[in-house]
């Protein structure tokens, strides 16, 4: 197999080039014409230490392949593998595995293409997104219809505190080498009380846990392409809707989020009439759930700008801290920490921002 790509240095690298021997010995067992011909190029990173390398062929042109590089050392695979077969058993669309190699963390996986649901959004093509996110619905749904479950994580009481420790640790006190005072200490401890409690007293169900824009894929038919789902957990209803509603990399208007949670609350109990929620409970779940995600999200973004040097996920800060301010103002009990925010925090921000 021969290499080419816009990053030399890295696939000179010995296990760039461990993985390319991998890859080509995996085009040739699966009877891929010509595999000797296909080339490797990075096709992408993400926010953790897995790569994603394309194998394309000058003469096999719509042929392709994803190969995945993730150190053993640094990622397990073994979740990927076994959480691919639960979402592709429940008939949804998630990239074949060709082959995989857990010991040296390389995968061969079917290749969905380049347009995301977050290129879909940047076209603003009213029609084809009504149409997508309709299909993205049916998507949670039939996530949350497997019942098998035993095997995944559970995020439970202590997941979701150390998730939204990142808030304080990271983003407070790193990113904006803010003091927290005893009384604004105070205010932060019970809103995390709130919302754990909010998210255990939830229906507990399959739950993706990065259900966005950059994790959907446009594809043939009107299925989503789901992919980075190897953190998959049992854990609350709303979560995988705010996942796709309040997205960290797109806004909706808060009248159209309504409604589509409006339309799941209504799905929900058609599907499962054994577990009813009223409307607005289901409303502010999902609410309470948003805060609770974007919360991590902070800090995680903070993380990945001051340990990982990746600066592109500060500029997605802002709109998570929106999420969360505006939250505030819809529910009377956290008035005060809306105002803490808003009045000693997003200035902060606001000034991180200004010098960058």
């Amino acid at each position: 197999m021969s290499q080419a790509s816009s990053t030399p240095q890295a696939l000179a690298s010995e296990r760039q080039a461990a993985l390319a021997a991998w890859a080509l010995a995996s085009l040739q067992l699966a009877g891929i014409p010509d595999f000797q011909n296909y080339r490797l190029m990075v096709a992408s990173d993400d926010a953790s230490f897995r790569r994603y390398f394309r194998a394309t062929s000058e003469t096999h042109a719509t042929d392709t392949y994803i190969f995945v590089d993730a150190p053993p050392d640094k990622e397990d695979s073994r979740p990927f593998v076994q959480v691919q077969a639960m979402l592709a058993g429940a008939g949804l669309a998630v990239p074949r595995i060709y082959r995989a190699d857990l010991a040296q963390g390389f995968m061969m996986l079917a290749d969905f293409g380049d347009t995301l649901y977050l290129d879909m959004l940047a076209d603003n093509q009213a029609f084809q997104i009504e149409t997508r996110y309709q299909a993205a619905f049916e998507g949670i749904r039939q996530m949350q219809q497997i019942r098998v479950l035993e095997q995944l994580p559970v995020y439970d009481d202590a997941k979701l505190r150390t998730e939204m420790a990142l808030f304080t640790d990271w983003f407070l006190a790193q990113q904006l080498a803010l003091v927290v005072e005893p009384r604004e200490q105070a205010l932060i401890q019970q809103l995390f009380d709130a919302l754990v409690t909010a998210a255990l007293s939830q229906p507990q169900v399959f739950v993706h846990r990065d259900y966005h824009c950059r994790n959907l894929m446009v594809i043939a038919g009107e299925q989503p392409g789901i992919i980075d789902f190897q953190d998959a957990v049992r854990g609350p209803l709303t979560y995988d809707l705010v996942s796709l509603l309040k997205d960290c990399y797109h806004q909706f208007p808060r009248s159209q989020v309504v409604g589509w949670v409006n339309q799941a609350h209504r799905q929900w109990m058609q599907s499962v009439p054994e577990s009813p929620v009223e409307a607005a409970e289901f409303l502010r779940w999902f609410d309470l759930m948003g805060m609770q995600r974007h919360l991590k999200c902070a800090g995680i973004f903070s993380r990945l700008n001051l340990r990982d040097g990746k600066t592109r996920y500060l500029n997605d800060i802002p709109l998570v801290l929106a999420y969360i301010v505006e939250v505030c103002g819809l529910y009377p009990e956290f008035t005060e920490i809306g105002a803490w925010l808003s009045e000693q925090v997003l200035p902060r921000l606001d000034a991180i921002e200004g010098g960058k």
